[in-house]
């Protein structure tokens, strides 16, 4: 008996996936070698890349005992020693011990502020693009409404309302920040909508869903992307003015808790240099880190920015 063949159909339908993840492979590799070419763009990745193993090894790079207070083994505000590299704080813990175990906090709260806000924006920003009727122009008024409201504000109206927890925070971040990625998707989308492609399918009986689905989307996941690093450095020091004003989590220890505790115990007016300086650098590395990849990834997606 011969084995049994592939049909010409079967044999074209796995022809046509393995030329589509090829062609993919050869956009990133192409997308990455330009990346490359940004001397701004390695070294925010660089810095970026740090922190996140930093936050990834935290519990071997510093005990979760050195959190708790009734642990503390150092005075009130000891300057750096050999013991204590970056001293203590006003309970006697390691100031190291805080900064590295409240990167977890920053980062997650910074992300997860970022995708809720990229999913909003981004949907709002679709729609209200597509279509063209009242539905669209209630979306795009809504936006600019929400746009002029004041950021702060109406944080910590939200943040009070909601209650201080790490998720409320990220939320509060999150629906705060969206109507700019808004108006981005949708002049993204009002130009995608005239192309030819899309015509085509309108003619050929495509749906709403497909069109937006299957060839508006993927048109402006690009500008997402590089939009999203962006929004991450916002809401990482969003997060950390929120925890400042003393809105933050207070069972969790984060970069922005630490400058509120510093603040409280009037560090800065006793010279306590080691509580509020490093953990306002870090904030300060990882806003630049992530607007140097932003600023990157708009040159490698966006052709007209190259060169300048």
């Amino acid at each position: 008996m011969t084995a049994p063949t592939e049909s010409p159909v079967e044999a074209g339908r796995l022809s046509s996936r393995q030329l589509s993840w090829q062609r993919r492979r050869q956009a990133f590799a192409r997308g990455w070698a330009e990346f490359r070419r940004h001397r701004s763009g390695m070294v925010g990745l660089g810095i970026m890349v740090a922190f996140v193993l930093v936050a990834l090894c935290a519990p071997l790079l510093a005990s979760a005992d050195g959190l708790s207070v009734t642990k503390a083994t150092g005075g009130v505000l000891e300057s750096p020693s050999k013991e204590f590299w970056l001293g203590t704080d006003e309970s006697g813990r390691s100031v190291l011990t805080l900064l590295i175990w409240g990167s977890r906090i920053s980062l997650l709260v910074g992300l997860l502020a970022t995708v809720i806000s990229m999913v909003i924006g981004t949907l709002i920003g679709l729609l209200s693009g597509y279509f063209t009727g009242w539905a669209g122009s209630l979306l795009y008024r809504f936006t600019e409404w929400f746009l002029v409201i004041p950021f702060l504000p109406l944080a910590i109206i939200l943040a009070t309302v909601l209650g201080r927890s790490l998720f409320n925070i990220a939320l509060v971040i999150g629906i705060t920040t969206w109507p700019s990625t808004a108006l981005l998707i949708r002049s993204q989308t009002l130009s995608i909508k005239e192309r030819p492609y899309l015509e085509r399918a309108r003619v050929l009986g495509a749906g709403r869903a497909h069109q937006i689905g299957r060839h508006i989307l993927p048109n402006v996941m690009p500008m997402v992307f590089a939009n999203t690093t962006l929004t991450v450095a916002a809401a990482i020091l969003s997060e950390t003015t929120l925890s400042f004003l003393g809105l933050g989590d207070p069972t969790r220890v984060s970069w922005g808790t630490m400058l509120d505790s510093a603040y409280t115990v009037g560090a800065i007016t006793t010279g306590s240099w080691w509580f509020f300086l490093p953990p306002g650098l870090c904030v300060v590395a990882v806003v630049l880190a992530f607007t140097l990849i932003g600023r990157a990834l708009e040159e490698v997606l966006d052709p007209r920015l190259r060169g300048r």
